[in-house]
């Protein structure tokens, strides 16, 4: 036993460097929010409070609400003209557009055939990414043709987080961390040592361990903590060079210095 532990140790700190990614903080502002769910390039914040997803852009504010489909479990706005609301109490999601209203609705317990879905994340064009709980596959799913783009082999694991860009998908599970393309092919996997989160950002990965938060740069296996100390961090998010921290009532804003 100790040394398959010795050896896992090895194996994660072979793709593991002492060096940090600094970061420079660069505001902090009052929030209040149940969960963030991302920040675009022109500082507008999506988030979610009172089961009510809310778009915050300087002094004004859209907000969806849907309280017939109880809570929603998660929300992605990496494409704003097509936001995806999962609500899995109900096994649906919900497309929203720019003005937050809604375009179109996918209610996984009509489709044929059906599908018991646990995460899900956005594709490009009319697709999101969803994880089957039923076959453990990831399928990139198209909504308007209610058609399988690409599906993945199962996987014999337990699903902890994914994020999605318009050409791949990244599965956090309790043992390893995978990457797929939009043919549903696996373009890596690597061994998991307790991250508990994972977003995406032009294709550079950052993951989160207890307090503390790690970059991977795009196509490669370094991994290296970024130098952000003393937060008790309840969310994060990136965009571009930005991490933004959400701690309790407190909205945090980092610029990643990246040589």
């Amino acid at each position: 036993m100790k040394q398959l532990l010795y050896f896992l140790f090895f194996i994660h700190f072979s793709g593991f460097t002492q060096d940090t990614i600094k970061a420079e903080l660069e505001s902090k502002i009052d929030f209040k929010a149940d969960s963030i769910v991302g920040v675009d390039n022109f500082g507008t914040i999506f988030y979610t409070l009172n089961n009510s997803l809310i778009k915050k852009q300087e002094d004004k504010l859209l907000k969806y609400s849907n309280l017939q489909l109880g809570p929603i479990t998660s929300a992605n706005s990496f494409n704003p003209l097509k936001i995806n609301v999962f609500y899995k109490a109900f096994n649906t999601v919900i497309i929203l557009d720019n003005r937050l209203a809604e375009i179109y609705k996918i209610d996984f317990n009509q489709t044929k055939p059906y599908k018991n879905i646990s995460h899900v994340s956005t594709g490009s064009d009319n697709t999101i990414w969803v994880f089957n709980q039923d076959l453990m596959q990831l399928e990139l799913y198209d909504y308007k043709n209610n058609t399988m783009r690409a599906k993945t082999l199962p996987i014999e694991d337990n699903i902890i987080d994914m994020a999605s860009n318009y050409n791949w998908c990244w599965l956090l599970t309790k043992k390893f961390i995978y990457k797929y393309n939009y043919f549903g092919s696996l373009v890596s996997k690597t061994p998991n040592i307790s991250y508990t989160n994972i977003e995406e950002c032009n294709e550079n990965i950052i993951l989160k361990k207890d307090n503390t938060l790690f970059y991977s740069a795009k196509n490669t296996e370094t991994i290296k903590p970024i130098s952000i100390l003393n937060l008790l961090i309840s969310q994060f998010f990136v965009t571009n060079q930005f991490v933004y921290i959400y701690t309790d009532k407190s909205l945090y804003t980092y610029q990643l210095k990246l040589k």
